[in-house]
């Protein structure tokens, strides 16, 4: 389950504005829009959330599960380049 908080908080760690999160996903703006607009699990479609997601994930950002700690997103970790 991915949240509209992990979705801002995505987009804030990209510097994305929910026009660029539309470009990249192939999602209208105004459905970003009104999916951001209600707190709680990502609604809409199966696929719309799917592309979604896999636009941020594309760009470097991973969602972290609740495990007690709570949701949240993160920059993934790149390799460390071999000398």
């Amino acid at each position: 389950m991915v949240t509209t908080r992990q979705i801002k908080a995505a987009r804030a760690l990209l510097a994305w504005s929910q026009a660029d999160l539309a470009r990249r996903s192939g999602i209208s703006e105004p459905t970003v829009a009104r999916l951001e607009a209600i707190d709680g699990e990502l609604g809409g479609r199966e696929d719309t959330t799917q592309k979604i997601c896999a636009a941020i994930e594309a760009a470097g950002v991973e969602f972290i599960d609740e495990n007690g700690g709570g949701a949240g997103v993160r920059l993934k970790k790149l390799p460390k380049a071999r000398t």
